[in-house]
């Protein structure tokens, strides 16, 4: 069972995401060079707005785990700041150790060699235990108890993990988490985001921008000079939900029995999902350009097929001319390839719904508000677990 996002979103003169030069990120798709936005950038940016959305457990990911979410809560509750250090070291190196990072956490500040993300109930969970162990008595029993818990209790560590509620955040649930550690819980990702691109052939320009200096006395000129690369671009977007393990990662019940479980926390991320994916821009240069838009099109499909994205409408691009709307050639290619593909293998059993600003040709999609969209999405996902 998957969910299937296609959206078009028109950005005005804008820097969405920068490669290492500083230049807009770009790919040649068809043979034409596109501009284009990381789907490490748009997770991001959903992920933030989310977060402020729901209150299901979040996670970080961060070098600062030990430092700032295990150690200065345990100081916060009374440990001596060097127990607490010393502990959350130890604590830290073994479960990494299992991992096979044994130097991963440095011992002064214990901070990680790269970003993990670790969830909210993680963090409870191995504040905890460090206070268990400091109970029972001198320092040295404490490492040793640490020690021994981690190396003999690693499955029972690990089914504890499984058995508390978004152990890695509903980010983990969304967007997984990769981890070789025997403790650490491997989350796979069930929500699936594609790089977005241009409709149309790459259209940018270098903006020369100046600043005066408001206090310079007698002087001419600017007191800096820069640039930067702007461009304007329909983007075609692409995201696949696999909705047995989204509702697996969110409960811990197994994949195949996904339609057993309660779906309402599922329903409602789902729900800020697609808000998110329509109406939540990237952005570099947000103070200079303002990159705030929102998507004119989504096409919204559940079912069981193989999920597929529709980028080859856009092998040829789009003629960005005078006579003719871009978005509504764009709107036009998506309906023109869904047409080619159902007469390639046949009408398909996906329910859809197609929120669009523009006209839509085909007949099979309910054209719909998005809010009505998502809402018919949501009882066909109803019907689906019954």
């Amino acid at each position: 069972m998957f969910l299937q996002i296609h959206y078009l979103t028109s950005y005005h003169a804008s820097l969405l995401n920068r490669d290492d030069a500083g230049l807009a990120k770009r790919i040649s798709f068809g043979g034409a060079p596109r501009l284009r936005v990381s789907s490490q950038s748009l997770k991001r940016h959903w992920r933030l707005w989310m977060m402020d959305q729901t209150d299901l457990p979040s996670a970080s990911r961060t070098r600062y785990f030990f430092e700032r979410q295990v150690k200065r809560r345990l100081v916060q509750e009374g440990l001596p700041e060097e127990v607490a250090h010393e502990l959350t070291f130890v604590l830290g190196k073994q479960i990494l150790t299992s991992a096979g990072e044994r130097d991963a956490l440095d011992r002064d500040t214990l901070q990680l060699k790269q970003p993990i993300l670790f969830g909210e109930v993680e963090a409870d969970y191995l504040v905890n235990l460090i206070k268990d162990a400091a109970d029972i008595g001198s320092i040295e029993k404490a490492k040793h108890h640490l020690e021994t818990y981690v190396k003999d209790a690693q499955s029972n560590f690990r089914v504890l993990l499984r058995q508390a509620k978004l152990p890695a955040g509903f980010e983990g649930a969304m967007f997984g988490r990769f981890v070789t550690s025997d403790i650490l819980t491997r989350v796979d990702a069930p929500v699936h985001v594609a790089h977005a691109f241009t409709t149309h052939a790459l259209d940018t320009e270098v903006d020369y921008f100046t600043a005066v200096d408001d206090l310079a006395e007698g002087e001419t000129g600017a007191a800096h000079a820069g640039d930067m690369e702007l461009g304007t671009g329909i983007f075609y977007g692409y995201v696949a939900v696999d909705i047995p393990l989204l509702v697996s990662n969110l409960t811990g019940v197994e994949r195949e029995r996904w339609h057993t479980e309660d779906l309402e926390d599922v329903q409602r991320l789902l729900d800020l999902f697609v808000q998110a994916v329509a109406t939540v821009s990237p952005g570099a240069k947000l103070g200079a350009t303002a990159p705030h838009a929102r998507a004119d099109f989504v096409l919204l499909e559940l079912g069981k097929s193989q999920p597929r994205s529709l980028a080859n409408a856009f092998l040829r691009p789009v003629e960005l001319s005078g006579r003719r709307h871009a978005m509504e050639q764009s709107v036009e290619a998506l309906a023109r390839y869904l047409d080619g593909l159902e007469a390639m293998y046949g009408q398909p059993e996906e329910t859809r719904f197609v929120a669009s600003l523009h006209p839509w040709s085909r007949s099979f999609e309910a054209k719909t508000s998005l809010p009505q969209a998502i809402d018919g999405i949501q009882e066909a996902l109803r019907r689906h677990a019954q």
